[in-house]
């Protein structure tokens, strides 16, 4: 008997092997990995999937860049909902029959820390002039390495708004595609109406929230790497296997997962297994099936 299983997807799986973005390679790259999703479905598992999507949020971003003189800038939470679309789109055609892709909206509190010293950097490296352009436009930019580069809050998910949509195609037995890119940001005003934020919420805090409010049993963090790694980049370093939450949050808080990186996947897996979860599951794609059985992966439970 299958489970109900919430994946959410890193980037890794919607790009190009050398992280590019063009239609083509997009393509490919959602195609192998919903070959991994298909596998898991006809095993009898109920796949809710969620996806990063900052390469596509970046090039939307850069037309309005390029054409913020001839029509206006979309806003953030515009670019979220697009992509959103564009990337279930892809799935549904590589998943064929009995999938469905809801465009989902994630609440956060305007009063929220985060919008007032935004650091999540979205889009490219620009060179000052291009900065300070758009700073007169009220955006927020900083200075890289790289060049100067836009900041946007990445304020808490509080409540994921759609999600009764999504437990009502999972009952029906849809795979489900939902909260792509942590969500359409969203807040209430002060008459209680609902308004788009610019803000980008983790996707794996949103994966998270979505899998408990449309009761999964487990949660995979899909990434790159088999494993999450203690002491990344030491020569002690070593693949973290099967975990208690308690022990987790010690090795999280002790700094040995990069903020970065894996940092919000643990947090994630963390915060679903803490709030009722049954487990979660930190692996790469292809090892989501042996994941699910305790054979590799790093396996969060109480």
């Amino acid at each position: 008997m299958g489970e109900r299983v919430l994946i959410a997807l890193g980037g890794n799986a919607m790009t190009g092997p050398d992280g590019s973005a063009s239609p083509d390679e997009q393509r490919r790259a959602v195609e192998g990995a919903m070959r991994h999703v298909a596998a898991l479905v006809a095993e009898g598992h109920r796949v809710t999937l969620t996806h990063g999507n900052g390469p596509q949020v970046g090039n939307l971003l850069l037309k309005n860049q390029l054409a913020a003189d001839v029509v206006p800038p979309v806003p953030l939470d515009w670019c979220g909902a697009q992509t959103q679309a564009t990337i279930g789109t892809l799935i549904l055609n590589a998943l064929g029959d009995r999938a469905a892709v809801v465009v989902t909206r994630t609440l956060v509190d305007p009063t929220d820390p985060a919008f007032a010293d935004p650091v999540k950097p979205i889009g490219r490296y620009f060179g000052e002039a291009e900065a300070r352009r758009f700073e007169r436009l009220g955006q927020t930019w900083r200075r890289y390495d790289r060049g100067w580069r836009r900041v946007v809050a990445s304020p808490e998910p509080l409540e994921i708004l759609d999600a009764p949509a999504v437990t009502a195609l999972i009952d029906a037995g849809f795979t489900v595609v939902a909260a792509g890119g942590g969500g359409v940001p969203v807040a209430r005003d002060a008459a209680g109406r609902l308004t788009g934020v610019e803000a980008v919420i983790d996707k794996d805090l949103a994966a998270a929230a979505l899998a408990r409010a449309v009761r999964t049993t487990v949660l995979v963090i899909a990434t790159d790497v088999p494993h999450a790694v203690v002491g990344f980049g030491t020569p002690s370093a070593r693949p973290l296997g099967r975990v208690t939450t308690a022990e987790l949050r010690v090795l999280h808080a002790a700094g040995h997962f990069a903020g970065g990186s894996m940092g919000p996947k643990v947090e994630a897996a963390l915060r679903f297994v803490e709030r009722g979860g049954d487990r979660s599951v930190i692996t790469s794609l292809e090892d989501i099936g042996a994941a699910l059985t305790g054979e590799t992966g790093t396996v969060v439970r109480k």
